[in-house]
């Protein structure tokens, strides 16, 4: 293997020039104050965990952790995700404190890809985590906020799509019960929305057309409110309406939260199926197909870090904003140049530090000649400055 050249990076990460970390920020900063608002408080977690705890528990695959030895020959993981380590701090440092507990968060997450899927390993997520809560509002507490967040954000044009695992799992038992491995297969298909591939699965399960008919039926599950209906019509399971009334709950409150204009039903929609353990949904911009917030119930986490509690939440992918989403972008602040020569240094520095109280941009440069002095006339936005203040 070749030695890597001085400007070269490893694949899947890269670096930020100064106009993206402004966006990137101003992204941070505009949704971390909108999360504030609802009542959550920022946390930081590691960017390094034990494997045998937040990478077992994390909803990430084996094979896409980074892992790395300690000086003890401990295996440990890059975060993955914020989920998982928040769940650890929630059942330790805050475990006497009285729930619902309502977290926010944004940090970057490492996940290592395929060389040529030409995706991130390194990326940025803000999101936030309710705790205690296992109620219709709670789920839709970070649905509305997941949209509100978007708009903070500066996404104009979005849908959010809520789907609900325990409707599959319902309707699967009741077509194929005890048939865990062919659950799996048609589980797997919707995950990776092949459509095709689930319906040839189908094909291939020597089943009854009535028995078809049912699973191929959740392929229509998609749009309003009406969808609920359509979707108790179609299964009787016990879990599977269990899990319908609570999205039709769901959905109330969020028309009280006068939201429901961003939101679709679509049970063909299940997450991760391995880490959800409810309500799923994911947010769509208009600009590009992949998901820029994604969220839903996980009350089986927090268990395995020795504290039963439920929990809801979300993420927005922040790199996916920042790349590909036009949003409405806020005007420049200019600097201000103030120039000074050597025997007025004190006082052209002193007029910069006043100037920053009162939250200008400054910037500073001694003048060594004449034809080094700008010129404060007219022009001055070319030049790329506010204003010119000369000291000499």
């Amino acid at each position: 293997m070749s030695k890597p050249k001085g400007f070269e990076k490893p694949a899947g990460v890269r670096d930020y020039l100064p106009h993206a970390v402004a966006r990137l920020r101003r992204i941070e900063q505009q949704v971390l104050a909108c999360m504030d608002r609802w009542g959550y408080r920022q946390i930081m977690t590691p960017t390094m965990e034990y494997y045998d705890t937040v990478g077992v528990a994390s909803s990430t695959s084996d094979q896409k952790l980074f892992k790395l030895l300690n000086n003890r020959g401990t295996t440990m993981v890059l975060r993955s995700d914020i989920t998982a380590p928040i769940a650890r701090v929630v059942a330790s440092l805050l475990k006497e404190e009285p729930l619902p507990i309502r977290l926010s968060y944004h940090a970057n997450v490492f996940r290592a890809i395929e060389e040529e899927a030409g995706r991130e390993a390194e990326f940025f997520q803000t999101g936030v985590e309710l705790v205690g809560d296992d109620s219709p509002e709670a789920d839709a507490e970070v649905v509305a906020l997941a949209i509100e967040s978007l708009q903070a954000a500066g996404v104009e044009r979005f849908r959010i799509a809520l789907g609900h695992v325990g409707f599959l799992n319902g309707l699967l038992e009741e077509v194929l019960p005890e048939r865990l491995e062919d659950q799996e297969s048609l589980k797997h298909d919707l995950l990776n929305r092949d459509y095709v591939g689930y319906r040839n699965t189908i094909s291939g399960l020597r089943l009854s057309s009535s028995q078809a008919d049912k699973l191929e039926g959740i392929l229509r599950l998609r749009g309003g409110r009406e969808i609920c209906e359509q979707a108790l019509e179609l299964s009787g399971n016990p879990l599977a309406r269990t899990s319908i009334e609570h999205l039709y709950k769901v959905w109330e409150v969020l028309e009280a939260y006068d939201v429901s204009e961003h939101v679709l039903v679509d049970l063909t929609m299940i997450g991760d199926f391995s880490y959800y353990t409810g309500m799923t949904f994911e947010g769509y911009a208009a600009e590009i197909g992949s998901p820029v917030a994604s969220g839903g119930r996980y009350d089986k986490l927090l268990k395995q870090f020795g504290r039963n509690v439920p929990a809801t939440g979300f993420a927005l992918k922040t790199n996916r904003i920042l790349d590909g989403v036009r949003v409405k972008e806020t005007s420049k602040q200019l600097p201000v140049l103030v120039q000074y020569t050597a025997d007025y240094r004190k006082e052209g520095l002193a007029r910069a530090t006043l100037l920053r109280g009162e939250g200008k941009v400054v910037v500073t440069t001694l003048i060594t000649g004449a034809s080094e002095v700008q010129a404060p006339e007219h022009g001055l936005l070319h030049q790329g400055y506010e204003e010119i203040i000369t000291f000499s």
